[in-house]
């Protein structure tokens, strides 16, 4: 009798694993891609930058669960782990551009704070809208595990 009668067999639910680091940065660069190519369709009385057009397709793969989490987490971990460094560069410019922050800081300071709280408040509705169209259109459940 062998051995392996004897011992019951149990499927263990293996996780899938990360695509790897070369894959995930294709799918960056192919989203990148296509929001290049549809950044110059929008009006030049509302230019939409393309990072911006590629952040809404890259939601909506991964809402609609066509790119899934795990094929694009560990590249965007490392992306947002350089974003201080990102920003380096326009913090030298508005430290070489002081004498216009001098003149008009306060403007600024008060534009940048209202637009935050805008965007903020924009981006929590829209963010409830899409949570209740999935609950009561679609009548899917709102959690994001799969």
């Amino acid at each position: 009798m062998a051995a392996n009668d004897k011992t019951p067999k149990t499927e263990t639910a293996e996780e899938e694993q990360a695509s790897p680091i070369l894959i995930q940065m294709g799918i960056f660069a192919a989203i990148l891609f296509v929001s290049s190519l549809i950044s110059p369709l929008f009006p030049a009385t509302f230019p939409v930058p393309t990072p911006v057009i590629g952040l809404v397709i890259l939601y909506i793969l991964l809402a609609t669960h066509i790119v899934k989490l795990r094929n694009v987490e560990k590249f965007g971990d490392f992306m947002i782990s350089l974003i201080a460094f990102l920003f380096v560069p326009s913090g030298i410019q508005l430290a070489a551009n002081l004498d216009i922050l001098k003149a008009e800081g306060v403007q600024i300071v008060i534009v940048a704070l209202i637009s935050t709280i805008v965007l903020l408040v924009v981006v929590a509705y829209t963010t409830a809208g899409f949570i209740w169209l999935r609950k009561n259109v679609f009548h899917r459940d709102v959690n994001v595990e799969e």
